[in-house]
């Protein structure tokens, strides 16, 4: 079964995803839509070793109003998953 990024809440400069089947080690990006620019700055790990939970990205100052969405890589770095769009006010 494929992982999924699912249910994106953002509260005060937050977000948080809830994901299934991402393995241990796999990293998630902030994705800027419109240039399709990863924002690297906001690159985190899976950490636990359960492929279901959820992670949080505080988002730093510079990420600007707009659409954006979450995309994982696995170990390998090949695309695992991809979120929903989502507004940042």
């Amino acid at each position: 079964m494929k992982p999924v990024i699912s249910s994106i809440e953002i509260e005060n400069r937050v977000v948080v995803a809830k994901y299934q089947r991402l393995m241990v080690g796999a990293k998630v990006v902030l994705v800027e839509k419109a240039s399709g620019r990863q924002l690297s700055e906001t690159l985190t790990r899976v950490a636990s070793p359960v492929p279901v939970g959820a992670l949080r990205i505080r988002l730093p100052d510079a990420v600007r109003p707009g659409t954006y969405f979450l995309k994982a890589f696995n170990g390998h770095g090949e695309d695992a998953a991809q979120s929903a769009d989502f507004d940042i006010g």
